[in-house]
């Protein structure tokens, strides 16, 4: 299992799922994804749980709390802590949020980072200090945000390149934080997708959201994917030239595991399709 490559199509790890998933995994699931903070230093019947399926699965890592772009000292000891989770775990991919979420506490929401040329820099510090400690090039996640960041210099896709670019680290794409964003302030998704990096993207998102009455997305990663969503992640295939690994997103409003597995199964049937386009180019 170890440095077992991560592929195909996952799903992330709850709790309320665990029952069911040692009943028996889905076969399209390929791997699971887990965040270290509520697992990290954890013991008892939740440890040995974690640790059967890691025996016998694929994970990956997605961070929550890391606050890449915040004002407060990058969390050096929450590094440590994920880099002998992973460790213990054999778990070889990383990720987080391209965002900041922490100054003296904790603030519980993913907030934009201004897009400047001073924001590049300041981010591009801390990611590489992320990237020394965890001993891994890194996936940076494009986030989804309620309000626009303010003393824009560029373009958010431009600020994105860059940062990137300098830190040297991998593309882990939302194709539902691109859609979410674009119904809420007004651009086409599809122009924004083709504009990223795409050639570094080593991981993929795809979640569902919640509509407000008077038409607002809210990422809430509580409901199915919708079609549009799903466009974009078939589109993101098509223009990255390969089906990247791609977890299922699902957080609150849990339905059954067969329920999931579908959805798991939606992206393998894209993946699949990608790749049946690719051996007809070539």
């Amino acid at each position: 299992m170890k440095n077992r490559p991560i592929h195909g199509a996952g799903l992330g790890f709850r709790r309320e799922l665990i029952e069911a998933l040692k009943a028996g995994v889905p076969e399209h699931i390929d791997f699971f994804e887990v965040a270290p903070e509520n697992w990290a230093d954890m013991g008892g019947r939740s440890a040995q749980d974690l640790r059967y399926f890691t025996e016998r699965h694929p994970f990956v890592c997605h961070g929550l709390s890391l606050s890449l772009g915040g004002p407060a000292p990058l969390d050096t000891h929450l590094l440590r802590r994920i880099r002998a989770f992973m460790d213990m775990h054999q778990i070889t991919l990383f990720t987080e949020h391209l965002s900041w979420c922490a100054d003296d506490h904790h603030l519980y929401e993913l907030l934009p980072i201004p897009f400047s040329e001073k924001a590049i820099r300041w981010t591009v510090d801390r990611i590489r200090q992320a990237q020394d400690l965890l001993g891994c090039r890194i996936g940076i996640e494009n986030a989804a945000y309620y309000i626009a960041p303010p003393g824009a210099e560029m373009s958010e896709t431009d600020f994105i390149r860059e940062v990137l670019t300098r830190a040297d680290c991998g593309l882990h794409l939302d194709v539902n934080n691109i859609y979410v964003n674009s119904r809420n302030f007004g651009f086409d998704a599809h122009d924004f997708l083709t504009a990223l990096p795409l050639e570094r993207t080593c991981y993929i998102h795809v979640a569902g959201h919640y509509t407000e009455p008077d038409g607002f997305l809210i990422d809430t990663h509580g409901n199915t994917v919708n079609d549009p969503v799903w466009t974009l992640l078939e589109t993101a295939y098509a223009h990255i030239g390969k089906p990247v690994p791609t977890c299922l997103e699902r957080d609150f409003n849990l339905p059954p595991l067969p329920v999931l597995a579908d959805e798991v199964q939606h992206i393998a049937t894209l993946q699949a399709k990608a790749l049946s386009a690719r051996r007809e180019v070539a």
